[in-house]
């Protein structure tokens, strides 16, 4: 998707950091990444999609990467 990204991998799991606020990991069977929204209990909630469709997780991160891109500022994104 043309989106540049750090990659780093061992023990069974790659990260992959794409952008401030937006790091994706995979297992093999999953691809995670935090949404950018908590819980009402505070908890960071995560999206996940399977490693079997690649393209469509793909499809996902983008969005959630133009999403942060298009923020005003790390705040308003929801990094804290």
């Amino acid at each position: 998707m043309g989106i540049p990204a750090d990659v780093q991998e061992g023990r069974g799991l790659a990260l992959v950091s794409v952008w401030t606020g937006l790091v994706v990991w995979t297992d093999g069977l999953w691809y995670r990444w935090w949404t950018g929204r908590r819980s009402q209990t505070g908890r960071w909630l995560y999206a996940h999609h399977s490693a079997f469709e690649p393209e469509r997780a793909a499809r996902r991160i983008a969005a959630r990467y133009a999403e942060l891109r298009e923020a005003p500022s790390i705040v308003a994104a929801g990094v804290s």
